[in-house]
């Protein structure tokens, strides 16, 4: 059975509900070819701009990103080559060990990087029209979409609260550990900066 054949369409709501999280990603990669070609950049180079623009430095690593992007360190390293040869990104070697370096934006990159991050906003435009209720019910789903793909090692690279040691389900409440506190559903995040893996 295929989500993509429209008579299983018309019986299972998840087949409609498939094609539709695929539609939205053509939306994703649409934009993000578009935003690249003002610059002579792939998707994944603007993305990778995007990431350093909002990423501690530890996380700005070619093996960080790879696992990020669920891409191959030599796929990586290709396109932060290119970003190196625009001066976009700069490399900052370890002291503590010669063979390691981060990578942050240059002040070139950084321009080029809080343009591209705007990107998705043709997306965010008709969700901000959603009722409340319905964008709750929205991230409650996806939440657990992204959670399920990330157990069964499809998505690799996650900082969401579901994966976080901090993070706790008591009786049907979401806690945070590290904050000390309860979390509404609005309030669990898909991006920690103090993620801690389990």
């Amino acid at each position: 059975m295929s989500s993509f054949n429209l008579e299983e369409q018309e019986n299972k709501m998840e087949h409609k509900i498939v094609v539709a999280l695929e539609r939205i990603s053509e939306a994703f990669r649409v934009l993000l070819w578009n935003e690249g070609k003002e610059n002579g950049l792939s998707p994944i180079q603007i993305q990778v701009l995007i990431f350093l623009l909002f990423h501690s430095r530890e996380k700005c690593k070619v093996s960080y990103l790879a696992g990020e992007f669920n891409m191959t360190k030599a796929t990586i390293s290709d396109s932060v080559k290119l970003l190196l040869q625009k001066e976009y990104i700069r490399k900052n070697n370890d002291e503590a060990d010669t063979r390691s370096y981060t990578i942050s934006l240059t002040v070139k990159g950084k321009k080029i990087a809080e343009h591209a991050s705007r990107f998705a906003g043709a997306i965010e435009k008709p969700v901000a029209l959603f009722p409340v209720e319905q964008k709750k019910v929205l991230l409650q789903g996806l939440l657990k979409l992204i959670y399920e793909l990330n157990k069964s090692g499809i998505i690799t690279m996650q900082r969401m609260c579901f994966t976080c040691a901090n993070y706790q389900n008591i009786q049907g409440v979401h806690y945070c550990k590290l904050l000390q506190s309860k979390l509404a559903d609005t309030a669990l995040r898909i991006d920690c900066a103090e993620h801690q893996p389990v």
